[in-house]
This record gives C-alpha cells, structure tokens and sequence, in this order.
C-alpha cells in the first residue's frame, strides 16, 4: 500500500508542477500580448530596427517603406513609430539619421498634402520613391557630383522602398491581434519572412559573447518555423533570411546556404520533436562550416546552439498558436475541420428548420382536422339546401307557423328523407311522398324546387371536394418536400464512424494474405450502403482490389463488395486508393424497341429507365393522346417532370399527383398522358407498379406469366385521382415486359389481346431482354401485314442476382487480438 501511495505522489507532484508551468506561461504570453500589440510597443520596436537596417553598405529602403506602411494602416501608431525610426537610424550614424528624418519629413509632406486623394494604395508607393530618392540626391550632390554607380544605389534604394512597402502592407496587419481571418495565404507566410529578415537586419553589429545576434535570431526563426511548417516553410525562411542578411553583410554570404539547408533538414526531421529540428540545424552547421576555417566554426556552433537553446525554451502554447496560421500544420487542420463542422452543423440545423417548415404547413393544408366534422357539415349543408327550398315555397304559405314552428321536427324529418331520394336521382318513396302530401297544402311544388336547388347543392358539394382534395395533394407534397429535407440533414450529420471490431478482422484478414494496408477508414457499414476506404501498397498490382480485398471485406460484412474508385501508382511500392461500396443485391438488364405510326419519323411514346438512389431503378412509359409532334411533346414532359420530381427522393406516388396537377393547371388546351412507371428495389427485387391510364404489364417467371394491371384515367385528364399501386415480389431470372397501347391493342384480329400477348412471350425461347422487345414488335407489326395503325412502344427488363465476377476469399479463421 505505501509502495503505491509512493509511486503515485511523485506523479500527481510532477502534473501539478506542468499545470503550474503552463500558467505561469499563459500568464507570460497573456502579459507580452497586452505590452507588445495593445500598446503598441511591438511596432516601435519594429521601427527601431528598421531604422537601423542598412544593406549594401548605402542602402536603406527599409524606414520609409515601415512608415508609409504604419501611415496607411496604423495612423494612430505613426508619429511614435515615426520617432522610434528616427532613434534607430542614429544608433547607426548621424549621417544615417539626417538621411532618414531628411525621407520621413518629406513623405509626411507628400501624404498630408493628399490625404484626400482616391486610390492612397497607388500613390503611396510613388511617394516612397520620391522620399527615397529625393535626400539620397541630395547627400550625394553636396559632397561631389554623382557618379554612375551612386546613380544606380540611388535608383536601386527607390525600387527596393516601392517593393518593400506593397510586402509590408501585407505582413504588418498580420502583427496585429485583431485578425479575423483564421489562416495565412503562401504569399502573406513570404511576405511575413521578408518582415522578419529585414528586421534581423537592424541587429547587424550586436554580439553576445561573440556570437552574433542576427545569426542567433536568424537561425530561431528557422528552427521555428521549420518545425512548425516542415521543409517548405524552413528552406524558404533560410532562404530569404540568408539572402537579405547576406546583402547587410557580405561576409554573411555563406550564411544562406547554412540557413536554407538546415531549414530544409530540420523540416524533415520534424517528427523528430523538437530534438529532430535542433539535430538538422547543427548538421548543416557543420556541413557549411568545414568549408571555412576552425576560427568561424566554433562561433558558428556558438550561435547555433544559442538558437536551439531558445528554440527549446519556447513554451508549446506559443507554437500551437502560431501553428494555426501556417497550411498543412495538425492545428491548422484541426481549426479547420472545426471551421467545417461548425458550418456543416449550421447547415444541418437550417435545413431542419426549413423541414420542420414544410411539415407544418403540410399538417396546416391537411384536411384532416375538416374530416372529423363530416357529420356537423353534412347537416349544416342539408339545413342550407332546405332553407332554399322553403325560401322558395314555404315562405308565402299560410301553415308556415304550423309546419315550422310546431311540428318542425316532422317537416324536416319528411323533406330530408325526401332529399337523400331525389339526391339518389330517384323519385321520393311512395309512403313518404302519400304522408307528405296528407301533410304539406302544395306538395308538388316543394318536390319541383326540391330537384331544381339539388343540381345547385351538388355542385357545391363537388367544389367542396375538390378543395379537399387540392389541400391534400398540396399537403402530400409539402409533406414529401419535408422528408427529403429530413434525410437530407441527416446525410449531413453523418460523420467518420468508429467500428474497431470490423477494423481490426480487416487489418488482420489482409496482413495474413500479405497486402501492405497503409490506411483504412471506415464512414459507413450500413447493409446496402457500405463506404471504406483504404490506402494500400504493391510492388505491382494486378487487379488484387476486386480479386482478392473486396471478396474479404464481403466475407467480413456478409454482404457483396465491390471496387467503386481505385487510383493506381505507376511506380513499385506506391500507395493505391481504393474505394469500396455495397454492390446492389440484383441488377437489371434493359431492351427497348418503338416505332411510329405509318413508320414515321416521330413517335408520340416516350420511354425512360432512371438509376434513383438508395438503390431503386425505374422504368416508365408515356404515351400522349394522339400522335405526332404535340403527342410526343405530352410524353416527354411527363416523363422530364417524373424523372426530375423522382430524382429529389419524393415519393413516386406524390410525384405523380404532382405531375397531373401540372399538366391539368399549365395551360388551357387539352393535354392528356398515360403514364406506366415501375420502380425495382434492387436490394430484394420488391417492384411497385403504378399506372395512369395504361395498359397491362406482364412478369415472365419461367412458364408461368403474371398480369400487372389497374383502371383510372390518363395524367391531365382530371385534377384529382387515386394512383393505384400494384406490388409484386420478382426473383431472380424474371422478366418484366411493359408496353404502350399499340402493342397491346395492336394485333389484328385478335379477340383477346391478353391471352394472345401472353402466348407470344410464352413462346420466345431467348431471354436476352432486346431480342425480346424485338420480338414482340415485329409479331405485332406481322399481324396487320406490315402496316403500323399506332405508336408502339415495348420495354422489357431482366432481373438477375448480382453475382460478383471473383469469388469470396475465406478470412483466416483466428481472430485479431
């Protein structure tokens, strides 16, 4: 017991002592943070340097360019940033200072002399050219006249400063806290560098112990930055350090090839901790330093080593920070999958909304709540008939008060079973007619306006109907907008699903067969809607994606698999992207053949075979009234609106409702359509059938043939219908055989068209499905001698069990532990 109470104290002192450690660093990094940018103390600092920073040993772009940049972004910063230059250029030399105070007075003039001007991004630059150039021209001219080359550091100098400016107007925001934008661009990374390096440039002079500042500096910032961003990043840090630093110093110049190469092994030696990184920069400190003498090695390592020292001493907090900026860091995919989902999820939730929407304006339009008062608006409506009635008689006669007030439940017991009669289209019953005429002084009358007012109680109660009915097939269709919305924000939720039992039977069962798997990622098992990925390497792949992983994984899952992508590396020992997904349970091989009346060019019947989602495919026919062009246009409408509404995931039914409701509402001219559509599962080969105005279809199961069929009118005909759906379960090997009216009426002389089309299938010995529908067109035709008196349109389709081309390879027995 103490031994464990000794073991755990030690730990639980040495997470206490972390936890300290990280928040006194928070504390440090919350306390620089206020000092260094809300105060300001950070661009004075900057601009101290840059005051300082000459290359070239005449040139000095650097300090304007950092005004003219701090003028146009941080105004409320530039008169102290303006002094704080002004310090660092006579730290330099006094001839330096008036240099740079001789530039800033005269930028300053320019500036405010058109600080109303449009386009200041354009005219900024000109003005740190002309601030550049203009004192530059003038020490050189007091001195002696100028010779060629001071001309050409003059012009160099006014270049550099125009250049310098446009990069620093994108790297100095990036100083600020107040950054909105959560990652940085290559540009803005090389314009950040540039920044850094010209800063270096101002500690030029400094030493420490011998070792020079800039040198020390220069290579932090390479081992930062190459552990952080890896060997792109690091190499081009030690690039342009190297050079700007080398352009300061000629003696410097070998230190870019030190900079830019230990960047370079550092990055990839980054997975390697901060160990790894420290190890490339001293590698390539003695690599380039056996070229010089053992004088500048030793300081050479000095100041490396400085650098790894402060490289380590750097708290992780900061680098995590500064990792959110750079691309292809962990914390900058991190930040952005967080940034995805964030927006994935808002997404989500609006669409939900938007479906709750659409599902209660659905349960607002349904008539349900009206349906349950059918009784209440029965009698309401029959008191309303009959006070017509009695307006019309009852009202003048002089036994009013008799009929009404003191026998009122016998006067409208008789007259309302006298109405549901003449209702019926019948006389009104003999025993009631002979009580109501011993009871009633006009009887015959009453009976008259009784059937004259029922034409007018029996339209409105057919427009009351077919309001109902509209509110239903409106309802219906906001209803089905509000499902596919559903499961539409549902897909969006789904994310990477964790199933470690199936993943490690996976790893396990190709290890065994000797298939180096790299990577595996597994989103969904569902039965039928199975998606996995993986990343695999062979010296030489012949095919082992669908002949040997996908027969495992379906041994595995219990469910055929098959290669959806695979992305294949030309080169020995590449890695292979391979996708896999749920083969369909069946599939379903289709013929067609049509032909036009008289052997025209046109055909009035249009056909389509749709491939839906979650695994449905459907066939439909649609025949327009008549024949021609204008029948042609009715079919493929019909079939466009069917093959779009479907696509969206709305329920056939409501889809078709939609579909008459449209071609009824469109226009005013008579435009009518059959339709035959048939959707197959193809997950257990399930097929619902619904027809509008077509003919029969037929199922060919071996000898035995089955009649698909269902009575209404044609799509356009009426406002409302029912859309009869006939169900049926196909196996394997069936044929389906759908046709338009002009196959099935189509044989001359024939009494019965059904028992002769069942005969004819029957007899057909192939089962290739286009032979069939040959077949069948041709004997049609035959029968009226060659003649073709209507369209005719054929479509037959073969269901078979999905067999995959490779057999299932047995998963090694043993399981993964």
């Amino acid at each position: 017991m103490m031994d464990s109470l000794s073991r755990v104290e030690p730990e639980a002192l040495g997470k206490q002592k972390d936890n300290k450690i990280n928040r006194l660093s928070k504390r440090l990094y919350t306390q620089a943070k206020i000092i260094l940018l809300d105060k300001g103390w950070l661009y004075y600092i900057v601009g101290f340097l840059l005051g300082r920073a000459v290359i070239l040993s005449a040139v000095s772009p650097f300090a304007v360019a950092f005004l003219a940049t701090m003028w146009f972004v941080k105004k409320d910063k530039a008169a102290k940033s303006m002094l704080a230059v002004f310090a660092g250029a006579l730290t330099y030399s006094v001839t330096h200072g008036i240099f740079i105070a001789l530039a800033m007075i005269i930028f300053i003039f320019l500036a405010g002399l058109f600080k109303n001007a449009n386009n200041q991004q354009v005219i900024i630059p000109l003005f740190v050219f002309i601030s550049t150039t203009a004192p530059r021209l003038f020490l050189y001219s007091i001195n002696d006249r100028l010779s060629s080359y001071e001309w050409m550091l003059l012009s160099v100098e006014g270049i550099l400063g125009t250049v310098l400016v446009l990069i620093f107007m994108q790297s100095i925001p990036l100083l600020s806290p107040k950054r909105f934008k959560p990652t940085l661009k290559n540009e803005e990374i090389v314009c950040m560098i540039i920044l850094i390096a010209s800063i270096l440039t101002g500690t030029i002079g400094w030493e420490i112990y011998g070792a020079s500042l800039e040198q020390v500096l220069s290579r932090y910032f390479v081992l930062l930055l190459a552990f952080i961003g890896g060997a792109a990043i690091g190499s081009t840090v030690g690039v342009v350090a190297g050079l700007i630093l080398s352009l300061a110093n000629v003696a410097n110049l070998y230190q870019m090839s030190l900079l830019a190469f230990s960047g370079l092994l550092g990055g990839l030696l980054k997975e390697g901790k901060k160990p790894g990184v420290a190890v490339g920069l001293l590698v390539g400190t003695f690599l380039i330093g056996i070229y010089g003498s053992a004088d500048t090695l030793v300081p050479a390592l000095m100041e490396s080593l400085i650098a790894i020292i402060l490289f380590f001493l750097t708290p992780a907090s900061w680098v995590r920070s500064l990792s959110r900026y750079i691309p292809g860091t962990q914390e900058y995919t991190s930040e952005q999958e967080q940034y995805l989902q964030k927006v994935r999820n808002v997404t989500a939730k609006r669409v939900e909304e938007f479906s709750n929407v659409f599902g209660a304006l659905s349960k607002s339009f349904a008539p349900s709540s009206v349906t349950m008062q059918d009784e209440k608006d029965t009698s309401r409506e029959t008191d309303y008939y009959l006070s017509q009635v009695t307006e019309k008689t009852c009202q003048t006669c002089f036994l009013k008060d008799r009929c009404w007030q003191k026998q009122f439940d016998q006067t409208y017991s008789m007259m309302e079973e006298m109405k549901g009669d003449i209702f019926e289209g019948r006389e009104p019953n003999r025993k009631v007619m002979r009580e109501f005429e011993n009871y009633c002084v006009k009887p015959q009358k009453i009976v008259d306006v009784m059937k004259d007012e029922i034409s007018f109680f029996e339209a409105n109660r057919k427009l009351k109907e077919q309001v109902m009915e509209s509110k239903q097939l409106v309802a219906d269709q906001l209803q089905g907008v509000s499902d596919v919305m559903e499961d539409f924000s549902k897909e969006i939720l789904k994310e990477r699903q964790h199933h470690e039992q199936q993943e490690l039977e996976i790893v396990h069962a190709l290890n065994h067969m000797g298939i180096n798997l790299e990577k595996l990622d597994i989103y969904k098992l569902e039965t039928g809607n199975v998606d996995i990925e993986m990343t695999v390497s062979f010296y030489d792949y012949h095919g082992e994606g669908p002949k040997l992983i996908a027969p495992v994984l379906s041994d595995i899952l219990g469910e055929i698999i098959v290669v959806k992508q695979e992305d294949i590396s030309p080169f020995p020992n590449g890695y292979c992207y391979l996708a896999f997904g749920s083969a369909k349970e069946f599939i379903v091989e289709t013929g067609a053949a049509n032909a036009a009346k008289g052997g025209g060019l046109i055909s009035g019947d249009s056909y389509t075979t749709i491939e839906l989602g979650a695994g449905k495919y459907a066939m439909a026919i649609s025949d327009g009234m008549g024949n021609g062009k204008r029948a042609k246009e009715e079919s493929m409408e019909t079939l466009r609106l069917l093959q779009q509404i479907l696509h969206t995931g709305i329920p056939e039914q409501v889809a078709i409702k939609s579909i008459n409701s449209i071609l009824a509402l469109r226009t005013t001219d008579e435009m009518f359509a059959t339709l035959d559509l048939a959707v197959i599962d193809l997950h257990d080969a399930y097929v619902r059938f619904l027809k509008i105005g077509s003919t029969p279809s037929f199922v060919k199961r071996g000898e035995k043939m089955l009649k698909i069929e269902a009575s209404n009118l044609p799509m356009g005909i009426v406002q409302e219908f029912d859309v009869d759906i006939v169900n049926e379960q196909l196996i394997s090997n069936d044929l389906l055989i759908m046709m338009s009216d002009g196959i099935f009426d189509g044989p001359k002389h024939v009494e019965n068209a059904d028992v002769w089309v069942k005969r004819k299938i029957r007899e057909m010995t192939t089962e290739d499905p286009q032979e069939i529908a040959d077949l069948l067109l041709e004997e049609v035709i035959r029968t009226r001698s060659g003649e073709i008196k209507d369209d005719m349109t054929v479509l037959v389709a073969k269901v078979k069990k999905n067999t995959p081309k490779w057999a299932a390879v047995p998963v090694y027995q043993n399981k993964a532990q």
